[in-house]
């Protein structure tokens, strides 16, 4: 099983400091990569990521400031995520959205720093990388009036919101919590996603699938994700790999 498209990364995390470069080096020379998009989620990250993107020609990037960052948002962040957008490794405006479960800045903040960016994204044409947790109705909300183009990450709702999020024209992308024995709504939604709104990610080095959890994850272990999503939807591995990159490249208009 070769060539996963990694939707959705965080390799410039302080997990993997001392292994990230010859672990990326090794993904991509062992053939367990075809592509890896790191995520952003504040201001110094976005930095961090533009230089992974920069070093390895399989890497692109996301600029944002994540919900947890909110209260950091200013004018000068602002400039950063327009310049970023600008370069042609930026391929997405993530990662953004609400967070109620650990509300690390307020609400009402992160609804505001969460439209100002969907507003960015509406006017320079570019896709969202989304984060909502346990915040359903107030970012469906905002989606529903900007219908920006992007993917919903780490999808953890129903799959009747999973049903709308596409019918809003968004794609939906699962990773080793769909493996999760408890993770009925990710499993559930998993089966009604149409083939063309699906992407597979790891969310490293959180969200390790079985029977690795609770490890640092990696690209390398996105199998075991593909494995389950293959056997939820009633498909073939290899057909599934290569329709979420050609997934991954048309969202994020990487030829």
């Amino acid at each position: 099983m070769m060539g996963i498209f990694d939707s959705h990364a965080h390799y410039d995390d302080s997990r993997f400091s001392d292994d990230g470069f010859s672990l990326l080096e090794q993904l991509f020379t062992s053939g367990s990569v075809s592509g890896i998009i790191n995520v952003a989620c504040d201001k110094k990250s976005c930095y961090t990521s533009k230089i992974l993107a920069d070093a390895f020609p399989f890497v692109y990037y996301a600029s944002g400031v994540h919900p947890h960052a909110a209260s950091e948002w200013d004018d000068e962040t602002e400039e950063l995520i327009r310049t970023q957008l600008q370069e042609k490794k930026c391929v997405a405006l993530g990662e953004i959205g609400l967070d109620y479960h650990y509300d690390f800045s307020p609400r009402e903040k992160q609804k505001e720093v969460f439209e100002r960016q969907l507003q960015i994204a509406k006017e320079l044409d570019v896709p969202v990388i989304l984060h909502s947790r346990e915040a359903c109705e107030d970012t469906m909300q905002l989606l529903r009036k900007y219908r920006p183009s992007g993917v919903m990450h780490c999808f953890s709702y129903s799959p009747e919101i999973a049903k709308e999020v596409c019918d809003l024209g968004l794609y939906v992308g699962l990773n080793g919590c769909v493996t999760f024995k408890n993770a009925k709504k990710p499993k559930a939604s998993a089966v009604v996603i149409p083939e063309d709104r699906l992407l597979i990610e790891t969310d490293c080095p959180y969200m390790a699938p079985e029977p690795h959890r609770g490890v640092r994850c990696d690209s390398s272990l996105l199998p075991f994700v593909v494995a389950e999503l293959a056997r939820l939807r009633q498909t073939d591995e290899a057909l599934l790999i290569a329709q979420t990159e050609e997934n991954a490249k048309r969202l994020f208009r990487i030829s």
